[in-house]
């Protein structure tokens, strides 16, 4: 069985991906981290992330889920993302990797931005995880003040706004709902409360008798 969860930035779909994992036993990716996983890992092998053969390379090793996500969250490895993402090979073999990974048993949860629209589109049940942007830049805004960091709620509003533009005007897998997706506003919503409904719509779509008690 394979799930997406797919949305803008601070809309809580990671949130919500992981939630649904944890709850029913399924497999975890975050497919947005892949590129910095394919990255740090031409980086640890010696090679330039320019290098198209070594970073296709890297992206087709299932050894790229080894990293922590600490490991992932360092410029120098950002940068590497950015280089290896351009190479044509890279992104298809991530696309092979993805779908592989997704076909797991006994299934499998995909957080990201196009997962089902381009890497599932036959997903069982597909989720669009949306909230205001200003919504969405206030829980920013509180992590990276949690977090000891410099920030301006209206540098991090502008942000999230120019990066949603970006992401849905794109030729290559823009940001948007797949057509059979359903589509959750997280903007009033507790966390728990956007797992409970997320989980009611599954048992539903797939018959499953509920192993957990919201």
């Amino acid at each position: 069985m394979i799930i997406t969860v797919d949305g803008p930035a601070a809309a809580g779909k990671g949130t919500l991906a992981r939630a649904l994992a944890d709850e029913l036993g399924f497999h975890f990716l975050d497919t947005g981290s892949l590129y910095r996983r394919v990255g740090l890992a031409v980086l640890k092998a010696g090679h330039n992330p320019g290098n198209a053969d070594e970073a296709a390379r890297a992206a087709a090793s299932p050894g790229i889920m080894a990293f922590a996500d600490d490991d992932l969250r360092n410029e120098k490895v950002a940068a590497a993302a950015s280089q290896v993402s351009v190479h044509p090979q890279v992104r298809a073999n991530l696309l092979d990797f993805q779908r592989r990974f997704a076909a797991q048993a006994p299934g499998a949860v995909l957080d990201g931005r196009d997962a089902g629209t381009v890497i599932c589109p036959d997903a069982a049940v597909k989720f669009f995880v949306i909230a205001t942007a200003e919504e969405r830049a206030r829980r920013r805004y509180v992590e990276l003040r949690a977090a000891g960091k410099d920030a301006s709620y209206a540098e991090v509003l502008a942000d999230l706004q120019a990066r949603d533009a970006r992401d849905q005007s794109r030729a290559t897998a823009p940001l948007k709902p797949a057509d059979d997706a359903v589509i959750l506003d997280t903007t009033t919503l507790h966390p728990n409360e956007v797992l409970a409904m997320a989980l009611a719509l599954i048992y539903l779509r797939r018959e499953l008798a509920p192993r957990l008690t919201v």
